[in-house]
């Protein structure tokens, strides 16, 4: 893409769509919220904790990357089977995943492999994304070795990362990492002109830069 390295003063930001995708109660919400509120606390850290993502959600993350302002648009979707066709109906038209699982759940770390079929199935093999082994916090209830996820992520050709999204740890190298991989790509990469409803013929469009 012309110009991706140092956009001029005029230029829009990039829009980059990214799902997060993977089983109820892993702690994808989280970790969205401590990437794009840095300021608000972890879960865990009030009375309360966060409520299952009923549907969907998403934020809105400006970021600078190698001299590109970049949206990243980050779609919370829900794990629950309930939600399974709406969660994956978003899949369409993202350029980064990022598939989370519970270090200490070994049936959210199981299911990977069809999150992956999913992803792959609604939004196309080229598409880039990144694993997260959450929860690293809570190593005395570990029952996922990193190994495992190491093993997984290199099968799969993806990156891999423990995060703890209480503790603050990897979150913000993993966005940074799966947002440069996008760029790298520079396809199907959008100008921010409606940070929501992009619709289909833009998408089409931006394949041409």
């Amino acid at each position: 893409m012309a110009g991706l390295g140092q956009q001029g003063a005029g230029t829009p930001p990039l829009l980059v769509k990214i799902v997060m995708a993977g089983e109820a109660c892993v702690g994808k919400t989280s970790i969205v919220r401590r990437y794009t509120e840095p300021g608000s606390p972890p879960a865990g850290a009030t009375t309360s904790s966060y409520l299952a993502t009923i549907g969907i959600d998403f934020k809105v993350k400006p970021v600078i990357c190698n001299g590109t302002r970049v949206k990243l648009q980050i779609w919370d979707t829900a794990g629950q089977e309930r939600f399974h066709t709406l969660s994956t109906s978003y899949f369409r038209g993202a350029q980064g995943f990022v598939l989370v699982y519970d270090i200490t759940n070994l049936d959210s770390f199981q299911n990977i492999t069809s999150w992956m079929k999913d992803i792959h199935e609604k939004a196309g093999d080229e598409v880039d994304v990144i694993l997260l082994g959450n929860k690293c916090d809570k190593e005395s209830e570990r029952v996922v070795p990193k190994q495992k996820g190491e093993k997984l992520a290199w099968e799969h050709g993806i990156p891999f990362f423990e995060t703890s999204a209480k503790d603050n740890v990897n979150i913000e190298d993993a966005f940074s990492v799966l947002t440069e991989d996008i760029l790298e790509k520079k396809s199907c990469v959008l100008y921010d002109l409606d940070v929501v409803a992009v619709n289909e013929s833009k998408k089409r469009a931006c394949c041409a830069f």
